[in-house]
């Protein structure tokens, strides 16, 4: 874990604008700075910059943050690898705090593999361009499969020499470890010596998120039956397949601006397409997609296009994994290739336009594909019909999320037509098999006892429902308040941050969890003789908790040439009428603490038997109505008797 001595040193050095402009072209507009989202297609620019509060807002697609954040999103860096993208940026020396022994043994080994890595990858690129057999053959052969130099360059594409142990001495010369190039893949020890197990073979390097070599896959070029088309990297420490989605590195800003991912099976799928100017894609290797690869598109976007060749082994490679697909709530669809064609073979014939347009015209919905080819299969048999209307309606009902509902009828409604279904029987089919996943993991029993039943909103809840987010909207207020204000003079012995948090520091007058988490740390750290503001939230580790205090804090407005001239410095700002907003939060929640103990009275009162607990109750429910009255009176609120 990086020390927060380390993350101190980072944060006090970073320029949001410094930052996010060496990835988006920024104009200054007043006290921000304007330019175009790179996180959607935008004409107008809408993506602003604040350097005082150190955040940035897209006004057109809602994404907002700080500079840390902007690298997760645009770079998909988790917060570690932003912290040190950073550090690496402004020359900070990353100190880290002590960690299990085990922990250390298993960075120890990452650490080893990525250096190794980065070694192998230099040779087998020297291999390539510089040794006579390198260019003789490796060079000669991605010629001809009409790779240039620029893109062969640009995935660090190598060479291993056919030759038993080049590498492996090489390695050991470099005084590399017997046990890393072991694990690594790279080399096999047999009757004792090492052996380079890629030998004859054109390397592709595998990159992960952050452009750091995880592992390889090796093709060879020779013909020889008897030998594997691709060797990959073994499962270490760094190498986990299942994960790994080749070519993401370099496809992650295509992705994220077209909001579109282009799936391929081969390395050289990849590759080409790259060179016809397709960067959004990317390769599975040739598995079934898992989980993982799954989430790790929808980290870029909802919208996956699944290119594989027109053959059966092409067409079922595509339909497996369709399941989790639908259920991460991606929007997949398919594009196969004929005449035995791949996509690498494919554009190199056509062209990069034609190939777009192919692909374009081409697009089949995967849920309609699979029935579409499944009712051919089925040919008329009956059972086979059966089999094939429950597994569509299993399919289909996994596109459960809420906002995909309009999505599902439409599947129900096609799916029904060409079956020559009942469309309300393939509804409730459908329905069935949520129902079914539904209680496997709910626990049906407690929610029997309890009473749960389904009710219709009254008039008189949507009210409640109002009042609700007119609370949210005050707790939100006053911890604005808090951060922007706390560290401002409230009187001559005190901040606003001693004032307010004497006044409100009763968690149950905080009904959002996450909020009161905020409430917390700011106490916490102002106690411990810090001086937090916002900017201490923005840069932590706890996104949610970044997120949030991004969300509540206004962004700086810009005025007007018009207001400038005629009411600048005549009426007053925020900045300068803070206690009064502060005052003015303060009083909202002392009225929902006055209102809350009225309730709870009332009912004791209900509850009451005696005269003498009767009055004391009435006497009491004065006293607060005087209390509520004088409060409104100050906050001016009108109440109707």
């Amino acid at each position: 874990m990086i020390s927060q001595q380390t993350i101190q040193q980072i944060l006090s050095r970073i320029d949001i604008t410094e930052i996010i402009g060496g990835f988006v072209k920024l104009k200054k507009r007043g006290a921000n700075y304007l330019g175009l989202c790179p996180f959607h297609n935008e004409k107008t620019p809408s993506f602003t910059v604040s350097p005082s509060k150190e955040i940035y807002k897209c006004f057109g697609c809602g994404r907002s943050g700080n500079t840390i954040s902007f690298l997760m999103e645009h770079e998909k860096y988790s917060y570690v690898e932003a912290l040190k993208w950073l550090a690496a940026k402004y020359n900070v020396e990353v100190e880290e705090t002590d960690t299990s022994p085990e922990f250390k043994l298993q960075q120890q080994a990452a650490d080893s593999l990525y250096i190794l890595n980065g070694f192998a990858q230099k040779y087998f690129s020297d291999q390539l361009f510089n040794s006579e057999e390198g260019q003789n053959i490796g060079l000669t052969y991605l010629k001809e499969r009409g790779f240039r130099e620029a893109v062969i360059s640009k995935f660090q594409i190598g060479y291993c020499l056919d030759d038993r142990d080049a590498f492996a001495k090489a390695a050991t010369a470099a005084q590399y470890n017997t046990e890393y190039l072991q694990k690594s893949g790279l080399v096999v020890v047999r009757d004792g010596r090492m052996n380079d197990n890629y030998r004859g073979r054109i390397i592709f390097p595998v990159h992960n998120q952050t452009g750091k070599i995880i592992g390889f896959g090796a093709r060879i070029i020779k013909n020889n039956d008897r030998a594997p088309k691709y060797i990959n990297t073994p499962e270490n420490e760094i190498y986990v397949k299942s994960k790994i989605l080749y070519g993401s590195y370099f496809a992650r800003q295509a992705i994220d601006k077209s909001d579109e991912c282009l799936l391929v099976e081969g390395y050289t799928d990849v590759v080409s397409l790259h060179q016809a100017g397709i960067e959004n894609v990317v390769a599975s290797g040739g598995t079934s997609l898992t989980q993982d690869q799954l989430r790790l598109i929808k980290k870029y976007t909802n919208n996956l296009t699944i290119i594989y060749d027109g053959d059966a082994a092409g067409v079922k490679a595509a339909l497996r994994g369709l399941d989790m697909a639908l259920e991460e709530g991606l929007q997949v669809q398919l594009v196969l290739i004929p005449d035995n064609h791949d996509p690498d073979s494919y554009v190199n014939l056509i062209g990069a336009s034609a190939f777009r347009e192919f692909v374009n015209a081409n697009k089949k919905d995967f849920i309609l594909f699979q029935l579409e080819n499944s009712l051919r299969e089925a040919s008329g048999d009956s059972n086979k019909k059966a089999i094939l209307v429950n597994q569509m309606a299993e399919t289909i009902s996994r596109v459960n999320k809420a906002e995909d509902f309009t999505r599902q009828q439409d599947y129900i409604r096609k799916c029904a037509e060409l079956l020559q279904i009942d469309e309300g029987g393939l509804l409730a089919l459908v329905n069935k098999h949520i129902r079914e996943r539904v209680n496997k993991f709910e626990n049906r029993s407690a929610a029997t006892s309890a009473g749960v039943e389904e009710q219709l909103i009254t008039a008189e809840e949507n009210d409640l429902i109002d009042l609700l987010n007119k609370d949210e909207q005050q707790e939100r207020a006053i911890i604005r308040s808090l951060l922007e204000f706390g560290l401002k003079s409230w009187d001559e012995q005190k901040r606003v941050a001693d004032y307010m948090l004497e006044e409100f520091m009763d968690q149950d007058m905080i009904d959002n969890k996450d909020l009161l988490r905020v409430l917390h740390q700011y106490k916490d750290w102002y106690e411990q003789g810090l001086e937090p503001t916002s900017r201490n939230f923005l840069y932590q580790e706890d996104q949610k908790l970044s997120a949030l205090v991004v969300s509540i804090m206004d962004f700086p407005y810009e005025l007007s040439p018009n207001w400038k001239e005629h009411y600048e410095g005549k009426i007053p700002t925020r900045e300068e009428l803070y206690r009064e907003e502060v005052i003015s939060t303060i009083n909202y929640l002392k009225l929902r603490k006055i209102k809350r103990l009225m309730d709870m009275n009332q009912k004791d009162l209900q509850k009451s038997h005696s005269p003498e607990e009767q009055m004391m109750f009435m006497e009491t429910h004065k006293h607060l109505k005087n209390m509520e009255r004088e409060l409104l009176g100050v906050v001016g609120t009108v109440i109707v008797k």
